[in-house]
């Protein structure tokens, strides 16, 4: 009799669940964001408070005439969403970064979330890349709202007039509408640093609040930086310079130089800070609840590299560029005097009905001393004194002056207070044929070019 032995059949594999689509994380995390309270308060905020300030501001007598374009809100709509972006670039922007991506990983690590999390998405990597294009949404939402409503408000408010640009020369409403829209463009790039910095702290620092602050934190610390009698090429290579250097948009000929390298300095910061992010994020011990990703080693990581990068940025500035020391000069200072006070004259000419005279009728130049000659004729501050010389055409004889007092700050921009003769700039009116009109030799702004160009 022979013995026959069965054959167990092997036992069929546990079926394994599919991994979840990038993009169908990245709709999850989506609505995860504008379901919160905050989220959504941010968002009507965005859309609407600018456009009311704006066209508040714009029927008001006193205008915010220390910022920049804020001189001209009466004139113009397409000064307001100027106005606005110098505001979000300091305070706003700093905040609607810190609050979307500096708290988007720090939430599942206080609310215990991140192993139901993985269960469901199966990949740490499509997880960071669900949740940053979420966050990169919803910051350039904020971002549209602040432009958009700020220029509905000014627009609707004061109308569409020509704008008067940086160097007096005026701008067309839509030569104005296209500078407009690429400084907001430019004012992206430093944003997405800060939100980058915050994904950075947000991976990080774990369920630690710290997260939170980081971007505003770096934000101030950079302000506080282009307050500083910095060299050029250090303040350049901070990736905040973009908030400021879209400026140089409102000249001419544009100030381009400036803007680009703020603009990439700002990038190459987003991109590095991304990356060590999403290092640390998918090197994480997620078996280990007590493990929230903070320790010295995540710190580490995150702060040497961006050092190793400003410090390599303000190399390569250095070497591309031949300026020195504060790139704030004597001659920029009297050839960006002069060349405003030339545009800013034919406008009050037109005013009171002159005759017509071009700039290179008028032949302006300007003669400026610092610190009355007792110091080094370089450098900010507000001690600039200047006096310009002008020729009309058809009285060779006569030469007309007019004295300045300029203030000067450490990012090139300039604020020229008139000091007589009354005729000219010592009064903030002027009287016209249909009666008084704000004089634009009085007070203006102007903007020196801290780059040499050769």
């Amino acid at each position: 009799m022979t013995a026959t032995t069965a054959v167990t059949p092997p036992a069929p594999a546990a079926p394994v669940a599919p991994r979840v689509p990038v993009s169908r994380a990245y709709r999850f995390e989506l609505v995860k964001l504008v379901s919160q309270w905050r989220i959504r308060l941010l968002v009507l905020a965005c859309w609407i408070a600018p456009g009311l300030f704006v066209a508040g501001v714009g029927q008001q007598s006193t205008l915010p005439s220390d910022t920049l374009f804020g001189r001209w809100m009466h004139a113009t709509g397409w000064a307001g969403p100027l106005v606005m972006l110098g505001f979000a670039g300091t305070w706003a922007l700093p905040l609607l970064t810190s609050v979307v991506a500096g708290d988007v990983f720090a939430a599942e690590d206080r609310l215990g979330t991140w192993r139901h999390l993985l269960v469901a998405v199966r990949s740490p990597a499509r997880i960071f890349v669900a949740k940053s294009l979420a966050s990169l949404t919803v910051i350039l939402l904020l971002v549209a709202g602040l432009a958009v409503s700020s220029t509905l408000g000014g627009l609707a408010s004061v109308g569409d007039q020509p704008l008067v640009g940086l160097d007096g020369h005026l701008l067309s409403s839509g030569d104005a509408a296209g500078r407009v829209l690429l400084a907001w463009l430019a004012a992206l790039a430093p944003a997405l640093s800060l939100a980058a910095i915050g994904l950075l702290g947000s991976v990080a620092l774990g369920r630690s609040p710290m997260g939170l602050l980081l971007p505003p934190v770096v934000a101030l610390a950079m302000s506080v930086a282009q307050m500083l009698p910095l060299p050029v090429a250090v303040r350049l290579a901070l990736p905040g310079y973009a908030f400021i250097s879209w400026n140089g948009l409102f000249t001419s000929p544009e100030q381009l130089t400036p803007l680009l390298i703020g603009v990439a300095v700002s990038l190459a910061w987003t991109v590095l800070a991304t990356a060590l992010a999403y290092v640390l994020f998918v090197r994480r011990d997620f078996t280990n609840p007590a493990d929230d990703g903070s320790g010295r080693r995540a710190l580490t990581l995150g702060v040497l590299p961006l050092a190793a990068l400003t410090a390599l940025t303000v190399g390569a500035v250095a070497v591309t560029t031949t300026s020195t020391g504060s790139g704030i000069e004597q001659a920029k200072v009297q050839k960006s005097l002069a060349t405003v006070f030339a545009h800013l004259y034919r406008l009050q000419t037109g005013q009171l009905h002159r005759p017509a005279v071009t700039e290179a009728q008028l032949k302006a130049t300007a003669a400026c001393t610092k610190s009355d000659g007792q110091a080094a004729q370089e450098g900010a501050g507000n001690d600039w004194r200047c006096v310009v010389s002008w020729h009309l055409p058809g009285v060779s004889a006569v030469t007309g002056t007019a004295v300045y007092q300029l203030d000067v700050t450490s990012d090139g921009r300039f604020v020229a207070d008139g000091d007589g003769p009354k005729e000219v700039n010592g009064y903030f009116l002027v009287r016209t044929s249909t009666g008084d009109a704000p004089n634009p030799l009085w007070q203006f702004d102007g903007n020196v070019d801290l780059l040499d160009h050769h």
